[in-house]
């Protein structure tokens, strides 16, 4: 198979990365608009080389590894791909872009979603084995061509990811809470502290849970911005939730109802009975 990356941030320069050691994968072209990035990308050795939008049209499978806006456009602009071609996108939210793939390019379409990353970006942010042991949700995929769900499942079983099949509006409303939302807490946690303290007392107190909890506040916010614009419905739902919970414990907390206060620790400790 002849591969093309869209995009060659973090997500689309690891993948490459991963995509170098399977033997079905004959070479890895990388298309991106930043022409920094296509310069770091070959400098990192991430793609074979780098060709220009039209090009990667001759390759059997694309990867969209860009925000959700540019693969919708994206999208409008693959339509005269080969029928056997395979358009796999990697966006963090997946029912606005279902909903907006061209009829006559569904069946080339499959909606995935590694769920991985960092608080990185950009070529030099990429990591080999970054998709290793990850979950991918794949959604909708009864619309996709027997072909292209064929292709994409054997690419990401060896990539020696677990496969989730889910629809698109599941998949959103449950990214909401344990991605989108932790996001949002993480800038707002960074923010009630600058805005609080000077920069020389942070640095000297932030320990651990500090550092750990306000890690996420490194994201792109560029990037961020879309991703709540995109599912608003779902984060404002799942921010509603947390302030609803945060709220209890602040009400116990003022209240003196220690007891209470254990009890919500308790019940948010058992969360890690599951995660681990």
């Amino acid at each position: 198979m002849n591969v093309a990356i869209i995009g060659l941030g973090l997500m689309g320069g690891s993948l490459a990365l991963s995509l170098k050691h399977l033997d079905f994968i004959t070479t890895i072209v990388g298309c991106d608009h930043n022409e920094q990035h296509k310069k770091d990308a070959l400098k990192l050795n991430l793609v074979d080389k780098i060709v220009e939008f039209e090009e990667v049209k001759k390759c059997d499978v694309i990867f969209l590894a860009i925000p959700v806006n540019g693969i919708i456009s994206a999208l409008k602009n693959l339509t005269d791909v080969p029928q056997t071609t395979t358009i796999i996108d990697l966006g963090s939210t997946k029912e606005l872009i279902v909903s907006s793939v061209p009829a006559g390019l569904r069946k080339n379409f499959v909606a995935a979603h590694p769920m991985t990353g960092t608080e990185n970006f950009g070529p030099y942010a990429a990591i080999e084995g970054l998709y290793d042991g990850k979950v991918v949700v794949l959604c909708d995929l009864e619309e996709s061509g027997v072909l292209q769900s064929s292709v994409a499942k054997k690419i990401f079983k060896a990539l020696g990811m677990k496969k989730y099949f889910m629809k698109a509006h599941e998949h959103d409303r449950h990214a909401a809470f344990i991605s989108h939302m932790p996001h949002a807490i993480s800038y707002s946690l960074a923010n009630s502290v600058m805005n609080q303290e000077n920069k020389y007392n942070i640095l000297a107190l932030a320990a651990g849970g500090f550092r750990s909890m306000s890690r996420l506040a490194k994201s792109s916010p560029n990037m961020w911005e879309d991703i709540f614009k995109q599912n608003k419905s779902n984060v404002l739902e799942a921010i509603e939730l947390f302030e609803h919970e945060l709220s209890r414990l602040k009400k116990s907390i003022k209240d003196e109802d220690w007891e209470s206060v254990n009890k919500m620790m308790a019940d948010g400790h058992r969360l890690h009975d599951i995660l681990d």
